[in-house]
């Protein structure tokens, strides 16, 4: 009995003795805990997502790869995984296990093994949230005593989902949502049993025991996880048989983007860094831009299309890489399928490796490991050698003098499916589109692939336009006073460039002088010489300010007569810019691509106000008639409150008057001009211009109608020729009239209507003056009201006779 008594008193001292010890503990550490309330306003890292005006999915940025979901969307089997995998007793416990950490132990000492865990999820919230992985005890009583608060302060749901968005599970992925996407391409909703198991156990080595990085080790983590479910009558026995038999498919998967619109993405993505600095990485927001999915598409089709036909016109230049066979054929082989993961397709064109070599053939080995034949009759024999630019050698070449084994080289499959031989095009292009109403970028293409290049030409690349700013010089010369019908002499200039040995002496695109030129013929057939004259006349001083205030960067133009030729570097979207003010009555929009953005919440924290073209602004307000009836209070409220937020109108720096001629000059281009490819569209209410530079080393084609303009450009980045027999009509139009026939679609042709002020007179296509009365030959044109020839002859408008304000060229500069 007194040791029955010595026992009792010793058991009765020591629960005291660690009652105290663990108040001690308590009091020390329990000021040093962080405030678990701080759980419901954590913000997780979450990435930016950029999407298309209708929701499609084109751009991921983040350092971490998060999708968090609320509890109620997590599947239930795949809560049932994790618990059988981490905390069978989670929704029993408050915040530790006991049982628990003694099956854990017994487990350890039994097998030799970690299985199940000994903390519970709240203990790993805990950690995860506020403390580090020391691996010490005064770590683990604050896990402790954190995950009995958290329990306290929180409800199971809201701790299971902290864990579920916040754990690390490999390759970047944060939450389990991520990892499903990162290892299976697909939400967590959508995985069958076994992947729920697999990706359940990931946490208790992420970087070891996922299904990519270690698919051996996830399995049998994944099938016992399995077992466990079956033992706590979570699956039936068949549920379990068929998970168990179940082969992995897991893979690292990218972004699941609707498809590739990367430079589009990039400007968003730059755009936001500029306006939320790096927490537009982390701070989940979505980004809904002005980009129109099917259009987008059609644009990078286009251009695509567009290099390959040009680059198909000047020959095969050779493979991409040569690389020989070397020591063994495994170790060759290897080299070849590495090669081959470093060429990304590009559109169409899929890398390929020559394997052999025959009279009638070469053995290729694709990138998913096939190895096809190209046949020289059908695959080959086509293909004509480059020399140059401007000339290739003949086509039906032998295999072995186009080919060797180990070149990398493009093919593409032709209409019936067969393999042909095909090659990344080495010049470039971009293509953008705009609503010229409010400047929305409707699809933007900087290049043939960002894989190959992430330099956006459409906003990036400073060419020189060519004709394609004549449109300008020719707006500002009838705004100062100069008529369609002004006639200007086509003839040789010569112009001192400075000294005695720098003589300018420009010609047109043929080499040819037409003698007197009415000014509305020479914009539709861009006559060189005339441009210049005309703004000989004009002043660069005049041209310059006018373009500046439709919207140009002027700052850097030189003030010299190359001007009318379009001499200055300027940018494929500044040119859509300039080309919106023409498609829409004289109005200056400014391009913008980010409609709005949303927080993690979905509430907009901002959305684009863009000056938007209102063409019943320009007059005098309508006035309110006062019947003299009073207003009932819903009248009141109506009138109060707003529909709809309002835009500013976008400014109106073209006289509607010039606007209007002018567009009725480029759409002559279109039936009679430069333009007259894009007669195919079978649309009456299309305008443009082509542009083609010296060299040529840059060709263009802008062109719109009321809804749609559109800017594309062809070029090397080397700044090198493209051939004297390319022009803006045979390089730069096809891709555009590719897009257009599509952009047009819901587009119905609409007339432009006539602005006040404008006259129509008979005139006499020789002298530009009014037509005798049955003159056969004689023509229409539009005047401004002022500068309308009159009978006698005489008119307002300037001519080439008008000396007096022009013969001191040098007072223009």
């Amino acid at each position: 009995m007194s040791f029955l008594r010595i026992v009792l008193r010793l058991s009765v001292f020591g629960c005291l003795g660690a009652l105290w010890l663990l108040a001690g503990v308590f009091l020390y550490l329990s000021p040093d805990l962080p405030d678990v309330e701080t759980l419901r306003d954590v913000k997780l890292q979450t990435p930016m997502l950029v999407y298309t005006r209708d929701g499609e999915l084109i751009g991921q940025f983040g350092e971490q790869k998060r999708s968090p979901l609320p509890f109620e969307e997590i599947p239930e089997q795949f809560i049932k995984a994790l618990l059988a995998a981490e905390d069978d007793n989670y929704f029993v416990h408050r915040g530790v296990d006991v049982m628990g950490l003694m099956r854990a132990t017994s487990e350890l000492v039994l097998t030799g093994e970690k299985g199940s865990g000994g903390s519970t999820l709240t203990m790993q919230v805990a950690r995860n949230y506020f403390l580090n992985r020391d691996r010490t005890f005064i770590r683990k009583f604050n896990e402790i005593l954190l995950a009995i608060e958290i329990e306290r302060s929180l409800d199971k749901e809201e701790i299971f989902e902290l864990y579920f968005n916040r754990i690390f599970l490999g390759h970047r992925s944060y939450g389990f949502e991520a990892a499903s996407q990162v290892y299976y391409g697909k939400p967590i909703s959508e995985l069958s049993l076994a992947q729920h198991a697999m990706l359940a156990g990931v946490p208790k080595a992420p970087s070891r025991i996922n299904p990519v990085t270690g698919p051996e080790e996830g399995k049998e983590r994944r099938d016992w996880i399995l077992g466990r479910m079956y033992t706590l009558g979570y699956i039936t026995r068949e549920e379990y048989e068929s998970a168990v038999a179940e082969v992995d498919g897991a893979r690292l998967w990218g972004a699941q983007l609707g498809f590739a619109a990367h430079y589009a993405a990039e400007m968003a993505r730059q755009e936001m860094v500029q306006r939320y600095g790096l927490d537009a990485y982390t701070n989940g927001y979505h980004v809904f831009t002005t980009i129109d999915s099917e259009l987008q598409r059609v644009a990078t089709r286009a251009v695509v299309d567009g290099l390959i036909a040009y680059d198909k016109r000047h020959g095969y230049r050779g493979p991409e890489r040569k690389l020989p066979p070397r020591g063994t054929d495994a170790e060759t082989i290897a080299d070849w399928r590495a090669a081959l993961r470093e060429a990304p397709p590009v559109g169409d064109l899929e890398p390929a490796i020559v394997t052999s070599v025959a009279e009638d053939k070469a053995t290729l080995l694709l990138a998913d490991g096939s190895t096809p034949d190209l046949p020289w009759e059908n695959g080959i024999r086509q293909a004509r050698p480059y020399l140059s630019e401007n000339a290739t050698d003949a086509a039906q070449q032998p295999v072995a003098k186009l080919l060797a084994i180990g070149d990398l080289i493009r093919v593409a499959r032709d209409e019936e499916g067969a393999w042909q031989l095909a090659q990344l095009p080495a010049a470039q292009a971009a293509l953008v589109s705009l609503n010229p109403d409010n400047g929305a970028i409707v699809s933007i293409v900087g290049g043939i692939g960002f894989e190959k290049s992430k330099f956006n030409r459409a906003t990036q690349a400073q060419r020189q336009p060519g004709s394609n700013f004549k449109p300008f010089l020719y707006s500002a010369a009838f705004d100062a006073g100069f008529t369609a019908a002004t006639i200007i002499n086509d003839a040789p200039i010569v112009l001192d460039g400075g000294s005695q040995d720098d003589l300018w002496r420009p010609e047109n695109d043929e080499g040819k002088f037409y003698g007197p030129t009415r000014l509305r013929w020479a914009l539709t057939k861009s006559r060189n010489l005339v441009s210049i004259r005309l703004l000989q006349r004009l002043g660069v001083k005049r041209l310059i300010k006018y373009a500046n205030n439709l919207g140009f960067d002027t700052s850097s133009y030189v003030p010299e007569l190359s001007l009318a030729l379009g001499t200055q570097s300027i940018t494929p979207l500044e040119l859509a810019k300039g080309y919106a003010v023409l498609a829409n009555g004289g109005y200056r929009v400014e391009p913008y691509l980010i409609q709005r953005v949303e927080d993690l919440n979905g509430d907009t924290v901002f959305e684009a106000l863009p000056p938007t073209v209102c063409r019943d602004c320009d007059g005098p307000p309508a006035a309110v008639e006062d019947d003299g009836e009073e207003m009932s209070m819903e009248e009141i409220l109506a009138a109060e409150s707003p529909a709809a937020v309002e835009l500013p109108p976008a400014p109106r720096v073209m006289d509607a008057r010039v606007n209007f001629i002018i567009d009725s000059i480029l759409k002559d281009v279109i039936t009679r001009g430069t333009g007259r490819r894009a007669l195919v569209l079978e649309r009456s209410d299309i305008g443009g211009k082509t542009g083609t530079t010296n060299g040529p080393m840059d060709v263009w084609f802008s062109g719109y109608n009321r809804d749609v303009v559109t800017t594309t450009w062809v070029g090397f980045d080397n700044y090198t020729p493209l051939g004297r027999r390319e022009f803006g009509g045979t390089a730069a139009l096809p891709i555009w009239i590719d897009y257009m026939r599509e952009a047009l679609q819901d587009s119905p042709e609409q007339e432009r209507p006539m602005p006040p002020g404008i006259v129509t007179v008979r005139i006499d296509p020789q002298t530009g003056q009014p037509a005798s009365p049955g003159q056969g030959n004689a023509i229409f044109e539009y005047f401004k009201r002022e500068t309308a020839p009159s009978s006698s002859g005489r008119r307002s408008g300037r001519r080439e006779s008008d000396s007096s304000l022009y013969d001191e060229v040098n007072d223009l500069f």
